[in-house]
């Protein structure tokens, strides 16, 4: 098969329609659709759900909502299931940001109900405002240590000790331990989320925490592939340098 042949194949299984060519812009979509479908989808051993929360969840940082309409779409037209689908854009709030991640929960809402998907979806929180501590610790603690903690501790004792405890309730807590998606994929879509924002110091940690949840190296070059259409090769080459600069045994 060729690259238009593969690109025709699966621009109609995410999209459910035959690609035609654009009425504006012809030759520039034919050269994005070719790229990111008949090339970009054949890179790694994701398979199309999975590529789908990656775009989604890139999509979601780039604040790109007419983009992220079109793929959430997709992503229910390849299996993903609504609940994870909007996880993976609940889990971008800590690094976002709450507002731009209420931006997309509408977007995503939007094509819920156009797909007569009733709302709210079932409830996935797992933690009470007891516990919520001690249960984000418990994913936190085999993956991270105490790595923020120790990192700010210098700061004002108010400061020093909210900075760590806000993470782990918030980032953890309320986030990670919901149902809908496993932390091994929180984890590598945490990867898309800080490759996305350029921000290669607290990268380099969720490398780390990706080997240890189980995404391998190649796993996670993949999903960076996955990323680099709509973030731009510069992005990618300083992920890929930071990680190859790491130089990782697993």
């Amino acid at each position: 098969m060729t690259r238009t042949d593969i690109c025709d194949r699966q621009f109609e299984e995410l999209f459910q329609n035959k690609r035609t060519p654009d009425k504006t812009d012809p030759e520039f979509m034919d050269i994005l659709q070719k790229f990111i479908f008949g090339e970009i989808s054949q890179i790694g051993s994701l398979d199309n759900k999975m590529r789908e929360l990656i775009t989604v969840v890139v999509l979601t940082t780039m604040q790109t909502l007419p983009q992220l309409k079109a793929h959430v779409k997709a992503s229910l037209n390849v299996g993903v299931s609504p609940l994870e689908i909007r996880e993976a854009i609940y889990n971008c709030a800590p690094f976002i940001g709450f507002p731009k991640t209420l931006n997309a929960i509408s977007t995503m809402n939007e094509v819920f109900v156009e797909s007569n998907i009733s709302l709210p979806l079932e409830e996935a929180r797992t933690t009470t405002e007891e516990n919520r501590f001690e249960k984000g610790s418990k994913i936190q603690s085999p993956i991270y240590g105490t790595e923020i903690k120790d990192k700010y501790q210098a700061l004002p004792k108010e400061i020093g000790e909210a900075i760590p405890r806000f993470l782990t309730e918030l980032g953890f807590g309320d986030f990670y331990t919901r149902k809908g998606l496993s932390v091994k994929t929180r984890e590598l879509l945490v990867l898309c989320v800080l490759t996305t924002l350029g921000q290669i110091g607290p990268l380099k940690a969720h490398v780390l925490g990706n080997i240890k949840v189980g995404n391998s190296l190649e796993v996670q070059y993949a999903t960076l592939m996955q990323c680099l259409p709509y973030i731009g090769f510069p992005s990618v080459f300083a992920a890929i340098n930071m990680m190859k600069e790491m130089d990782i045994n697993e």
